[in-house]
């Protein structure tokens, strides 16, 4: 388990490393369409950037310009330098403020949109997508991804361009203060920009290392509190402990490793770059001495070459940070242009009523992740509107792939389906769903309130008809002993309940919905006697006059229904009603009426 969540951090961290190329940056701008409708604020924001970069421009030239005062070599007061030096510092502060206030409106509001977008396409993407998907591969798509663009809008961009802009006005004002100095100056660049290069792609390396090590043990946290059930039931506490430890202990080594190379840059850096300030000063005094350059000019110098080196510095880190952007970025695009399985955004379309008579002819089918194996080898069955039906068979028979194809959840490799004689390709993916309700094994509940769970069957429905529908489910007479009553919450995933009342606030749920066609997947199995009369009784309400496919393993459930297909290895093998499957000698189903019989004396 922990290697999975290796492998998915190490996959990200593969497209973390895509190079700064033409096609990378052309994909990276493809997302910030998101900017445009906030294009006026980014135009304002990038204006403030530059007079709050021109303003600290100045700095250094006033500090030479104090210098000169002091030695009396200067037009100016020191009155008068200090006052000018004192208004840009407050148009530095004003241009500053501005600038983040602006770039911050683009950035949270352009962020929430590819959100909302990315959010809106996965809702709508097919099974078959999140077959292939990890759940916390694509809320990390949602979080870490869209931080990481958020970040470049909101501080990358401007300080790259504040950098770069630094750099090149730095470098135009010491040439103009001396040619010389500044060739002095550059030649010492190239040794410091080498190693930080050099530097920095390893430390990247233990970086991203550390950063696999973190998701491998976030991965194990994940998974064991998914299944606490599991690891309470086997007493299992000390090995998931130990397991979390020693993945823990393998990011805390990587990570101490990362930083005794990152001392070691640092340290490098900060000699290489004082190295250079005292050469840059020793250059500087034979200068002042032979009267080439005053003192002034000197300092002026000294101030803008520490503005360079930083921006230097600077430029790297925004570099590593537009690479993981192209990154991000190449995650995103990815999902939004799937196709969707449904459109959210266009309009409901009318709906249209069926009568709920369902036919398979000769439907066969493969899974996309295993087309060589085939699930279903030619079904062929039929269901007259309002009958009710029973899939019976062993696990992996093909039973609940029946119901799935129903519902359009994958396209067929071959044959029809059609519901009153219409090609089920030709429906509207939600059209057709809104006449199919299903009431699973496992029912999964919202975290919010009975109501809202009740309501999800018909959003929007009354108080009024949920109470109906709760009634009509058996569900009324234990919401109403709650103090707070259809407003009582559930909890995550309906913890607060127990399973008979889970399954009764899905019966509720799919009575709200009135579909014309009705799926039971196996909806009492995992209930005591007491509860599974309840939902019998419930679900006798619900299954009136609507076409019903029931898949069951407990036989006592399908006794009443028209007709029982028994599928063996994707194929119908049996067919009939109760009574004529548990009278043939040699039967399947007969079989399986026995077996279940001899286990309930036993």
């Amino acid at each position: 388990m922990a290697k999975r969540g290796q492998n998915f951090g190490e996959a990200a961290n593969e497209e973390d490393k895509k190079k700064l190329n033409r096609e990378g940056l052309s994909k990276a701008l493809r997302v910030f369409r998101f900017v445009r409708p906030y294009r006026t604020q980014f135009i304002i924001g990038f204006i403030f950037l530059i007079l709050s970069t021109l303003t600290t421009l100045s700095f250094p030239a006033l500090i030479g310009q104090v210098t000169s005062v002091i030695q009396g070599k200067s037009a100016f007061t020191l009155n008068q330098v200090i006052l000018i030096f004192g208004g840009i510092l407050i148009l530095q502060a004003v241009f500053s403020f501005c600038r983040i206030y602006f770039f911050a409106q683009v950035s949270e509001r352009s962020m929430a949109d590819v959100r909302q977008a990315v959010y809106s396409k996965i809702i709508t993407l097919s099974i078959p997508f999140f077959e292939k998907r990890r759940v916390g591969e694509l809320t990390s798509r949602l979080s870490s991804d869209v931080t990481q663009l958020q970040d470049v809008l909101s501080t990358t961009l401007a300080e790259l361009f504040r950098q770069v802009a630094t750099l090149l006005g730095g470098t135009i004002f010491i040439l103009w203060v001396s040619w010389k100095l500044t060739l002095f100056m550059l030649a010492t660049f190239p040794i410091i920009i080498i190693s930080a290069i050099i530097f920095g792609r390893f430390i990247r390396k233990l970086s991203k290392q550390a950063q696999d090590q973190l998701a491998a043990a976030s991965v194990i946290v994940e998974e064991t509190l998914q299944s606490i059930n599991v690891v309470k039931a086997f007493t299992n506490e000390r090995i998931e402990i130990g397991r979390y430890h020693t993945a823990l202990q393998r990011m805390v080594a990587t990570a101490l490793r990362t930083a005794k190379f990152r001392g070691v840059f640092v340290s490098f850096v900060i000699f290489a770059m004082f190295g250079a300030i005292m050469g840059i000063v020793w250059y500087g005094g034979r200068l002042v001495q032979s009267g080439e350059i005053p003192f002034a000019d000197l300092l002026t110098f000294i101030f803008y070459t520490a503005f360079i080196g930083g921006s230097v510095a600077g430029i790297g880190d925004m570099y590593a940070q537009v690479q993981k952007t192209i990154g991000a970025s190449d995650r995103i695009l990815e999902i939004l242009e799937e196709p969707s399985e449904v459109e959210a955004n266009e309009e409901l379309p009318l709906f249209v009523p069926v009568h709920g008579h369902v036919h398979f002819n000769d439907v066969k089918f493969s899974y996309p992740s295993r087309p060589d194996l085939p699930v279903l080898k030619g079904i062929t069955l039929d269901v007259a509107a309002g009958r009710k039906i029973a899939l019976v068979g062993q696990s992996g028979a093909g039973k609940s792939t029946i119901v799935q194809l129903l519902m359009r959840y994958y396209p067929l490799s071959s044959g029809k389906i059609a519901v009153d004689g219409r090609d089920l390709a030709t429906f509207n993916i939600t059209e057709l769903r809104r006449n199919i309700a299903v009431v699973p094994q496992e029912v999964m509940l919202f975290g919010g309130s009975i109501l809202e769970n009740i309501q999800y069957g018909k959003p929007g429905a009354s108080e009024a008809e949920v109470r109906e529908a709760a009634r009509k489910a058996n569900a009324l007479e234990f919401i109403d002993t709650f103090p707070e009553g259809l407003q009582t919450l559930v909890g995550e995933r309906g913890v607060k309940l127990s399973g008979g009342q889970r399954q009764r606030i899905a019966i509720a749920r799919a009575i709200l919905k009135d579909p014309a066609i009705l799926i039971l997947d196996e909806a009492t199995s995992a209930l005591d006697a007491e509860s599974e009369q309840l939902v019998q009784q419930a679900l006798d309400v619900l299954m009136q006059n609507r076409t019903t496919i029931i898949i069951a393993h407990r036989l006592a459930t399908i006794r009443k229904v028209d007709r029982i297909y028994v599928l063996r290895e994707g194929q119908i093998a049996e067919q009939g009603t109760h009574d004529e499957l548990a009278n043939l000698d040699e039967g399947l189903y007969a079989n399986l009426v026995r077996l279940q019989f001899e286990n309930a004396v036993s």
